[in-house]
Protein backbone atom coordinates (compact mmCIF):
# COMPACT_ATOMS: atom_id res chain seq x y z
CA UNK A 1 0.00 0.00 0.00
CA UNK A 2 1.34 3.22 -0.82
CA UNK A 3 1.60 5.89 1.88
CA UNK A 4 -0.16 9.23 0.62
CA UNK A 5 1.75 12.14 2.60
CA UNK A 6 1.94 15.97 2.40
CA UNK A 7 4.69 18.15 3.82
CA UNK A 8 3.81 21.31 5.60
CA UNK A 9 6.87 23.90 6.39
CA UNK A 10 7.51 27.77 5.65
CA UNK A 11 10.65 26.60 4.12
CA UNK A 12 10.66 26.14 0.63
CA UNK A 13 14.39 24.33 0.32
CA UNK A 14 12.88 22.01 3.58
CA UNK A 15 9.84 20.97 1.59
CA UNK A 16 11.79 20.73 -1.67
CA UNK A 17 14.30 18.37 0.15
CA UNK A 18 12.39 16.19 1.97
CA UNK A 19 9.44 15.63 -0.91
CA UNK A 20 12.60 14.63 -3.07
CA UNK A 21 13.40 12.44 -0.58
CA UNK A 22 10.09 10.31 -0.02
CA UNK A 23 9.03 10.39 -3.52
CA UNK A 24 11.99 8.34 -4.75
CA UNK A 25 10.30 5.65 -2.57
CA UNK A 26 8.64 3.37 -4.34
CA UNK A 27 6.23 2.78 -1.44
CA UNK A 28 5.64 6.53 -0.86
CA UNK A 29 3.41 9.12 -2.22
CA UNK A 30 3.97 13.14 -1.43
CA UNK A 31 0.47 14.34 -2.61
CA UNK A 32 0.81 17.63 -1.62
CA UNK A 33 2.98 20.53 0.24
CA UNK A 34 2.10 23.61 2.05
CA UNK A 35 3.55 26.83 3.43
CA UNK A 36 2.06 27.33 6.43
CA UNK A 37 -0.60 25.62 9.01
CA UNK A 38 -4.30 27.00 7.81
CA UNK A 39 -2.69 25.89 4.11
CA UNK A 40 -1.80 22.44 5.73
CA UNK A 41 -4.74 22.21 7.39
CA UNK A 42 -7.00 22.63 4.17
CA UNK A 43 -4.84 20.40 2.09
CA UNK A 44 -4.95 17.56 4.59
CA UNK A 45 -8.89 17.95 4.52
CA UNK A 46 -9.25 17.48 0.06
CA UNK A 47 -5.68 15.33 0.06
CA UNK A 48 -6.93 12.96 2.64
CA UNK A 49 -2.92 12.07 3.31
CA UNK A 50 -1.94 9.00 5.79
CA UNK A 51 0.55 11.32 6.96
CA UNK A 52 1.55 14.79 7.63
CA UNK A 53 4.88 16.00 8.31
CA UNK A 54 4.27 19.09 10.29
CA UNK A 55 6.94 22.31 10.98
CA UNK A 56 6.05 23.05 14.62
CA UNK A 57 6.78 26.88 13.84
CA UNK A 58 5.13 28.64 10.88
CA UNK A 59 3.47 31.96 9.80
CA UNK A 60 -0.59 32.21 9.87
CA UNK A 61 -1.42 28.99 12.12
CA UNK A 62 1.83 26.93 13.79
CA UNK A 63 2.33 23.20 13.45
CA UNK A 64 0.63 23.18 17.02
CA UNK A 65 -2.60 24.58 16.03
CA UNK A 66 -2.55 23.29 12.90
CA UNK A 67 -1.71 19.47 14.25
CA UNK A 68 -4.96 20.11 17.00
CA UNK A 69 -7.23 21.16 14.06
CA UNK A 70 -6.83 17.78 11.93
CA UNK A 71 -6.10 15.35 15.52
CA UNK A 72 -9.46 17.21 17.20
CA UNK A 73 -12.09 14.08 17.83
CA UNK A 74 -14.82 16.25 17.97
CA UNK A 75 -13.81 18.30 14.74
CA UNK A 76 -15.36 18.64 11.00
CA UNK A 77 -13.50 15.38 9.62
CA UNK A 78 -15.48 13.15 12.52
CA UNK A 79 -18.12 12.17 9.93
CA UNK A 80 -15.93 10.65 7.68
CA UNK A 81 -13.76 9.14 10.46
CA UNK A 82 -11.31 10.84 8.54
CA UNK A 83 -8.04 11.61 10.81
CA UNK A 84 -4.17 11.68 9.66
CA UNK A 85 -0.89 11.04 11.50
CA UNK A 86 0.83 14.02 12.77
CA UNK A 87 4.58 13.97 12.68
CA UNK A 88 6.20 17.08 14.17
CA UNK A 89 9.26 18.12 12.73
CA UNK A 90 11.58 20.87 14.89
CA UNK A 91 14.63 22.36 15.04
CA UNK A 92 14.96 21.73 18.58
CA UNK A 93 14.57 18.55 20.37
CA UNK A 94 13.26 20.36 23.50
CA UNK A 95 10.19 22.08 22.39
CA UNK A 96 7.17 22.88 24.31
CA UNK A 97 5.14 23.14 20.98
CA UNK A 98 6.51 19.68 20.35
CA UNK A 99 5.12 18.45 23.90
CA UNK A 100 1.76 20.20 23.74
CA UNK A 101 1.54 18.23 19.89
CA UNK A 102 2.24 14.78 21.11
CA UNK A 103 -0.10 15.82 24.17
CA UNK A 104 -2.89 16.62 21.36
CA UNK A 105 -2.49 13.16 19.31
CA UNK A 106 0.87 13.56 17.34
CA UNK A 107 2.57 10.21 16.67
CA UNK A 108 5.71 11.67 17.31
CA UNK A 109 8.61 14.07 16.24
CA UNK A 110 11.47 14.06 14.23
CA UNK A 111 14.53 16.89 13.99
CA UNK A 112 14.41 18.52 10.73
CA UNK A 113 18.29 17.43 10.66
CA UNK A 114 17.66 13.51 10.98
CA UNK A 115 19.25 11.45 8.52
CA UNK A 116 17.60 10.97 5.36
CA UNK A 117 16.96 7.28 6.55
CA UNK A 118 15.52 8.72 9.67
CA UNK A 119 13.05 10.15 7.54
CA UNK A 120 12.06 7.80 5.48
CA UNK A 121 11.47 5.44 8.58
CA UNK A 122 9.56 7.54 10.84
CA UNK A 123 7.15 8.23 8.14
CA UNK A 124 6.53 4.20 7.39
CA UNK A 125 6.58 4.17 11.09
CA UNK A 126 3.53 6.37 11.77
CA UNK A 127 1.86 5.21 8.79
CA UNK A 128 1.48 2.01 10.36
CA UNK A 129 0.13 3.16 13.19
CA UNK A 130 2.91 2.98 15.80
CA UNK A 131 3.85 6.32 17.34
CA UNK A 132 7.96 7.22 17.13
CA UNK A 133 9.35 7.79 19.92
CA UNK A 134 13.24 8.14 20.54
CA UNK A 135 13.29 6.64 23.90
CA UNK A 136 16.13 8.99 25.44
CA UNK A 137 14.99 12.61 23.68
CA UNK A 138 11.62 11.81 23.99
CA UNK A 139 11.41 10.61 27.66
CA UNK A 140 13.78 13.57 28.12
CA UNK A 141 11.25 16.44 26.66
CA UNK A 142 8.70 14.66 28.44
CA UNK A 143 9.95 14.66 31.66
CA UNK A 144 11.07 17.82 31.50
CA UNK A 145 7.94 19.58 30.68
CA UNK A 146 5.95 17.27 32.73
CA UNK A 147 7.30 18.59 35.36
CA UNK A 148 7.77 22.41 34.44
CA UNK A 149 4.17 22.36 33.89
CA UNK A 150 2.29 19.56 36.03
CA UNK A 151 -1.30 18.88 34.83
CA UNK A 152 -4.21 18.59 37.55
CA UNK A 153 -3.26 15.02 38.27
CA UNK A 154 -7.13 13.76 40.38
CA UNK A 155 -8.85 13.52 37.37
CA UNK A 156 -5.77 11.25 35.99
CA UNK A 157 -5.25 9.36 38.66
CA UNK A 158 -8.64 8.21 39.02
CA UNK A 159 -8.49 6.96 35.21
CA UNK A 160 -5.47 4.63 36.38
CA UNK A 161 -8.20 2.82 38.92
CA UNK A 162 -9.62 1.32 35.57
CA UNK A 163 -6.75 -0.61 34.88
CA UNK A 164 -5.91 -3.73 36.13
CA UNK A 165 -2.52 -4.42 37.45
CA UNK A 166 -0.88 -5.92 35.01
CA UNK A 167 -2.25 -2.83 32.84
CA UNK A 168 -0.85 -0.41 35.07
CA UNK A 169 2.46 -2.30 34.94
CA UNK A 170 2.77 -2.55 31.55
CA UNK A 171 1.94 1.80 31.40
CA UNK A 172 4.75 2.19 34.05
CA UNK A 173 6.73 0.03 31.10
CA UNK A 174 6.16 2.21 28.13
CA UNK A 175 6.63 5.46 29.61
CA UNK A 176 10.12 4.24 30.90
CA UNK A 177 10.84 4.02 27.33
CA UNK A 178 11.09 -0.33 26.65
CA UNK A 179 10.05 -1.70 23.57
CA UNK A 180 6.82 -4.12 23.59
CA UNK A 181 9.67 -7.16 22.96
CA UNK A 182 11.47 -5.64 26.35
CA UNK A 183 8.56 -5.32 28.22
CA UNK A 184 7.38 -8.73 26.81
CA UNK A 185 10.94 -10.02 28.20
CA UNK A 186 10.71 -7.96 31.63
CA UNK A 187 7.11 -9.27 32.49
CA UNK A 188 8.02 -12.92 30.69
CA UNK A 189 5.06 -12.96 28.70
CA UNK A 190 4.55 -13.35 25.06
CA UNK A 191 5.17 -10.22 22.71
CA UNK A 192 1.42 -10.70 21.57
CA UNK A 193 0.62 -11.20 25.13
CA UNK A 194 2.09 -7.11 25.67
CA UNK A 195 0.40 -5.72 22.95
CA UNK A 196 -3.08 -7.06 24.01
CA UNK A 197 -2.55 -5.03 27.00
CA UNK A 198 -0.85 -2.05 25.67
CA UNK A 199 -4.57 -2.06 23.13
CA UNK A 200 -6.59 -2.39 26.64
CA UNK A 201 -4.60 0.33 28.44
CA UNK A 202 -5.18 3.07 25.30
CA UNK A 203 -8.47 2.41 25.08
CA UNK A 204 -9.53 2.26 28.84
CA UNK A 205 -7.22 5.75 29.10
CA UNK A 206 -8.98 6.88 25.53
CA UNK A 207 -5.14 7.90 24.67
CA UNK A 208 -4.50 7.98 21.04
CA UNK A 209 -1.04 5.97 21.25
CA UNK A 210 2.63 5.54 22.51
CA UNK A 211 3.24 9.24 22.98
CA UNK A 212 0.12 9.73 24.56
CA UNK A 213 0.59 7.00 26.87
CA UNK A 214 3.87 7.68 28.37
CA UNK A 215 2.42 11.99 28.56
CA UNK A 216 -0.62 10.40 30.76
CA UNK A 217 1.86 7.98 32.93
CA UNK A 218 3.70 10.97 33.81
CA UNK A 219 1.11 13.47 34.46
CA UNK A 220 -0.89 11.23 36.17
CA UNK A 221 2.12 10.56 38.88
CA UNK A 222 2.62 6.83 37.87
CA UNK A 223 5.94 7.81 36.95
CA UNK A 224 7.97 10.75 37.72
CA UNK A 225 11.21 12.81 36.05
CA UNK A 226 14.51 10.78 37.72
CA UNK A 227 12.74 7.32 38.06
CA UNK A 228 14.60 4.59 37.05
Amino acid sequence: MTIRVIIVDDQAMVRAGFAALLAAQSDIDVVGEAPDGRQGVELARRAHPDVVLMDVRMPELDGLAAARELLDPGGPQEAESYRPKVLMLTTFDVDDYVYEALRAGASGFLLKDAPPADLIAAVRVVAAGDALLAPKVTRRLIADFAQSRPAPRRKRALRLKGLTPRETEVLELIARGLSNQEIADHLVLAEQTVKTHIGRVLAKLDLRDRAQAVIFAYESGLVTPGDR
